[in-house]
């Protein structure tokens, strides 16, 4: 399992809107230019996250993007199902139930089921207020006399 930049950026987004939600409604160029990303990848992101109703959108000159709930709310694990499918190490796992002619016999298979099972817990256990606490907490104790 490989991690795409439309992932990574997508939870870089949500972490920034999360971190500016007491400023109302953030627009897109605000946030792509504090990530220096670019305002049109995350123009294609934006649809993905507007279907599942995670965010709440206005348009016109005040308008923009903010979460839809409280950052605790959030997962890893949900934001990168949503922007990479299936978080599965490998193919067959992404079947419900295992289709592949090989799944009675396969040797590996409880393998790969144990790192999909490891993966997904360690994801959903990370909130994007888990994320901001941290870095507070980092940058807290970053200091220099």
């Amino acid at each position: 399992m490989k991690i795409s930049t439309k992932g990574r950026y997508a939870l870089r987004m949500m972490i920034d809107l999360a971190e500016h939600r007491n400023c109302g409604f953030v627009a897109l160029k605000d946030i792509a230019d504090r990530q220096n990303i670019s305002k049109k990848y995350l123009e294609q992101i934006i649809p993905i996250f507007n279907k599942s109703n995670i965010l709440k959108t206005t348009r016109g000159s005040q308008g923009g993007y903010m979460l839809s709930k409280a950052p605790d709310k959030y997962s890893v694990g949900e934001i990168l199902r949503l922007t990479e499918g299936s978080l599965a190490p490998v193919e067959c796992l992404n079947q419900e139930p295992n289709e592949c002619e090989r799944s009675g016999e396969c040797a590996t298979l409880p393998i790969w089921q144990g790192l999909n099972r490891v993966i997904n817990e360690y994801l959903d256990s990370i909130t994007l207020q888990d994320i901001l606490d941290r870095q507070k907490e980092r940058y807290t104790n970053d200091y220099t006399i």
